[in-house]
């Protein structure tokens, strides 16, 4: 299996558009929890802060995502620029 140069480069919009996904999907669930805080602050309820914890949890999820996002976009960038060894060349 041969792979050109052109396999990384179509990777570049598929990880970009990845990227805003998990950037707005961890802004909406910020904006609840900044709400669930509030009512949190309001009431105590014992049910309020296990939904503030558990979607702190998915936060943590959509971070490590971004992160391998980002390492994935280094790697297509990486297989660009870095010439591979053919074949025909000598060690």
């Amino acid at each position: 299996m041969e792979i050109t140069l052109t396999t990384p480069a179509i990777l570049f919009p598929a990880v970009s558009l990845l990227m805003l996904a998990y950037t707005n999907r961890f802004l909406a669930i910020a904006s609840i929890i900044r709400v669930l805080h509030s009512r949190y602050k309001a009431e105590g309820s014992a049910v309020v802060r296990r939904q503030i914890e558990n979607l702190r949890a998915r936060l943590g999820l959509i971070r490590k995502m971004q992160t391998f996002g980002v390492l994935s976009l280094f790697a297509c960038i990486l297989s660009v620029i870095v010439p591979l060894p053919r074949a025909t060349d000598s060690w």
